[in-house]
């Protein structure tokens, strides 16, 4: 069950992180002020509606940080085996995609077979802005 009160708290450093206002996030969200406010006070719980929005609009949230408090925030992406970066460091370092390249190492797409014997066709990369790029491993 969703503890107002800490759930609130979280919603707060979520505000703190993305140095938002409780009426810029309600516009963001599409959601009342009113109901914001009441979320950031305790009054209410949050529904399932806002969390989902949450969730879509800031993907560095964890579902299970947002309702109860366990997991990380922001979350962790992990860019290869030895290196994670949280999104906010990622944009900070300006990555840059030219001909399969990640700051300066190649984006390389395993040759390795699964069990099933199935290979990786190709990579799609989503950005925020609704935009993507896509890595074909035979071009």
């Amino acid at each position: 069950m969703i503890n107002n009160i800490e759930f609130s708290e979280r919603l707060r450093k979520l505000l703190s992180y993305y140095d938002i206002s409780a009426a810029g996030i309600a516009e963001i969200l599409g959601i009342q002020r009113s109901t914001m406010s009441h979320l950031l006070s305790g009054r209410n719980k949050p529904s399932l509606d806002v969390v989902l929005k949450i969730l879509k609009h800031y993907p560095e949230v964890e579902l299970y940080w947002l309702i109860n408090g366990q997991g990380d925030f922001p979350k962790k992406v992990m860019l290869t085996k030895e290196a994670s970066l949280t999104p906010q460091i990622a944009t900070q370092q300006k990555i840059s995609f030219d001909k399969a390249t990640v700051d300066s190492q190649e984006l390389e797409i395993p040759e390795k077979k699964t069990a099933t014997n199935k290979q990786i066709d190709r990579i799609v990369i989503f950005y925020t802005d609704g935009t993507f790029s896509h890595y074909n491993s035979n071009s």
